[in-house]
Formats: C-alpha cells, structure tokens, sequence
C-alpha cells in the first residue's frame, strides 16, 4: 500500500498533471450531455485475469475532482482476479465519473499488467533463492507507479533513480579509464552507505571488478557458459546479479546459475496492459442532484 505521505507529495502532482493533459479546458463531451451535477454510480470490472494494482492511484484520480467520491472495493491490490471480476463500485457526481474515467483506468490497467507480468515471472524463480528486480527503463514521470507494481506483483526494486546506489555501466568505465579506476574513484566520491555496483561483460572484467571490491556484479549479457565461469571467479565474494533482455521465456535457462538477482527491464518497458473497464454507469434513484 503507498502511504499517504507518498501519496500527498509524489503521486498527487503526478495525477493533477495527467487530468490537465486530458481535460486542458473542459470535458465537451460530459458537459454537452451532463450539464447538471447528478448522482450516479458506475462498476469496475475486469475483462482479463491477471494481478490488481493501483487502486489507491485509481480512487485518487476521482477524489482529487471532487473529494466527495468514494469507491466501494470489492478486492484489494495484489489479489488474483479472473475475467468478469467485479472490481469495485464508484459512487459520485456523473459529471466526476464520466471526466475522471480515462486517466484512473490508464494508470489501474498498466499497474495491474505490470503486476501481472511481475508476479509470472517471480513465479519461475520461486524456491531458487533468486530475486527478481526491476530496472529504471520505465515510462517517464510514472516510474513510482510501475516499480510500486513489480513490488506488488512480487519483485523487487533495483535503484530507483541515480542517486540510490553507485551503478558503474560500460561508458562510466570506459569515462574512467577502467574497472579499477572507476570502483576506486567511486569510493573515493560516494558516501559509505551507497553499494557499488559494476556492469561487467566479460571474464576479464569479472576479475578486474572482484579484485577492486565491487560489492554487486553485474553479469550483462553472457551466454550460460561465461555465467557459469563468472560465478566460480566471483565465488561469493560480491553479489551476483545477472540482466540483459531477461525475460520470462529465458528465466529457465539461467535459474539453476548460484546468482543473488536476476533483472528484467522487460518488467517494466513490456508488459502489456490488464484490460479492466468502468461499465453500467447508472443515474441513482431519481437522478437526484449530488450532493455527496
């Protein structure tokens, strides 16, 4: 669950940020047919089983217009749901419904397929020993919405921006002149507490990363063979972590590696969207005037 604090000063700017991009003057639509403030009520349904993620995100969308709409949830993030799933009633003003409806639905739908996608593949790897990790190849401005989804869904983050943790990838190398150069320019430079992580794409590298005492390695793109030798050279020495176009396909052929993690960006950049929809919106009694 996000806390509310999150929520306020993160997730809050986020949402009024998309709403203005879908609404930068009116809805022409909803006023031309709803010029007057109703009560209505409207179903969440899924259209396809998969993971739930993002109801907090969706009922903030309606509540940030008009926070006198409430949402009755029938499931909660991280359930199981299958196609025809009542998800929850929102209750409001029509005019909420009808405006809000879009950017709730784009933000549930690609939380919940991230999810989806997350808790598949972390099922592959379970009684392993490995964690599944997440990567920064996120869409712009919602990266705390889809790796708040891989958590969801069962992964777990890797860094979350470029100030968590010390990443040296091959052009930080190749800035640096070399491995050993760039872990103890690093040590130099970043606080004790941040890890120090390198990218390494050969044995060679291997070496040159464990001698320098790079706390993460990070295996990018080799083949089983090369992996094999790297994790005999690194032997438990450093955190192994293995990436490059991981995805849930090749997740047999490399899980019986002794790694710590494996990362996917696939997680984030590929998952396709769960199909959930907003049906059978419905004037209350009467189509009385809202008042909340």
């Amino acid at each position: 669950m996000l806390d509310p604090i999150t929520m306020k000063l993160n997730i809050d700017p986020l949402i009024l940020q998309a709403l203005k991009e879908d609404i930068p003057e009116e809805d022409v639509s909803t006023n031309a047919v709803m010029p007057n403030s109703v009560a209505g009520h409207v179903d969440l349904i899924a259209k396809a089983p998969g993971i739930i993620c993002g109801l907090q995100v969706f009922e903030r969308v309606f509540t940030l217009l008009d926070p006198k709409t409430a949402v009755d949830f029938k499931v909660q993030d991280g359930d199981p749901v299958e196609a025809g799933t009542l998800l929850g009633i929102v209750h409001g003003d029509i005019r909420v419904l009808l405006s809000g409806e879009r950017v709730a639905l784009n933000y549930l739908q690609r939380m919940s397929g991230i999810a989806t996608s997350a808790h598949r593949m972390s099922a592959l790897l379970k009684g392993t020993g490995i964690t599944l990790l997440d990567t920064r190849k996120t869409t712009p401005n919602n990266r705390i919405f889809e790796k708040y989804a891989v958590r969801t869904g069962g992964g777990r983050n890797h860094r979350t921006n470029l100030s968590d943790c010390v990443m040296l990838k091959d052009n930080h190398i190749d800035a640096a002149g070399s491995v050993k150069k760039a872990v103890a320019m690093a040590r130099e430079y970043a606080s004790f507490v941040r890890k120090i992580e390198v990218e390494v794409e050969n044995l060679d590298m291997v070496k040159a990363a464990v001698d320098a005492g790079a706390d993460i390695i990070m295996l990018d793109n080799m083949d089983h063979d090369t992996m094999a030798k790297a994790v005999a050279l690194i032997d438990h020495r450093a955190k192994i972590e293995i990436s490059g176009n991981v995805t849930a396909d090749k997740i047999d052929g490399i899980k019986d590696l002794d790694v710590d993690y494996i990362s996917s960006g696939a997680l984030t950049h590929s998952a396709p969207i769960l199909d959930i929809s907003l049906k059978h919106l419905t004037p209350d009694e009467k189509g009385d005037a809202y008042e909340g």
